[in-house]
């Protein structure tokens, strides 16, 4: 009990919501973490958008889903994505899935270490996880995402429809 009254006081510190699933267990607890100031797609995609460069990665609940990722799939810079149209691949130790850009623009850099530590998305999707960085065309696509709370309720129905 003290452990996770520990755990809820430092999410809230830190400024974190849980997407709960309780299927796994009949005691609620967080399995994915969902950061406030992020935007983020129904195909759990997050976008980080600081002045003319936007973010991009998967979410904590979209690699916990997949598993282990052993390979990830990116494109070059310069490439131009467009919004809900796949841009790359994660590959896991359960499956393959796509990754769908949650914006259009140009790619303006790629994380390479993704290449030599495809873990990183695992252990680090909103730090050191990161996929690619856009400069938007149209940054008003950024309103039609979710923010967290809407995000984790998002991910509490469709673990709940599971």
């Amino acid at each position: 009990m003290a452990l996770r009254m520990w755990a809820s006081s430092t999410a809230n510190a830190l400024k974190l919501s849980c997407a709960t699933t309780p299927h796994f267990s009949p005691l609620s607890r967080c399995f994915s973490s969902v950061l406030d100031g992020l935007k983020y797609a129904n195909s759990h995609e997050w976008v980080k958008h600081e002045g003319s460069v936007a973010t991009i990665g998967i979410t904590d609940h979209a690699q916990d889903h997949l598993g282990e990722v052993v390979f990830v799939d990116l494109p070059e810079t310069g490439v131009s994505v467009t919004k809900a149209t796949g841009f790359g691949a994660v590959e896991s130790v359960k499956a393959t899935s796509d990754i769908n850009s949650p914006i259009s623009g140009e790619i303006v850099e790629v994380n390479s270490k993704l290449s030599e530590t495809p873990g990183l998305i695992n252990s680090s999707p909103y730090e050191d996880g990161w996929m690619i960085k856009v400069k938007p065309s149209n940054p008003s696509e950024l309103e039609s995402l979710m923010g967290s709370k809407e995000y984790t309720k998002f991910c509490e129905e469709e673990d709940a429809s599971h």
